[in-house]
């Protein structure tokens, strides 16, 4: 695998963990000050995870590959 390609996919095991972290500070959080801070881990996982799936998907395309 490329390099470039290899830190796609660490960026997106990344974006894994943000969420898990979020679900999981949502369980255990006691105010909504905290609430906040996870939705927003959240939102930046989601969207961390989608710009690195598309680039994922450009390059699969540039170099003839699917996932």
């Amino acid at each position: 695998m490329k390099p470039c390609d290899e830190m796609i996919q660490i960026t997106l095991a990344l974006a894994s963990r943000m969420a898990e972290v979020a679900d999981e500070g949502d369980r255990v959080r006691v105010d909504a000050g905290c609430g906040v801070l996870y939705g927003v881990l959240r939102d930046s996982a989601y969207k961390i995870k989608q710009l690195a799936e598309a680039e994922w998907e450009r390059h699969q395309r540039k170099s003839g590959r699917t996932r």
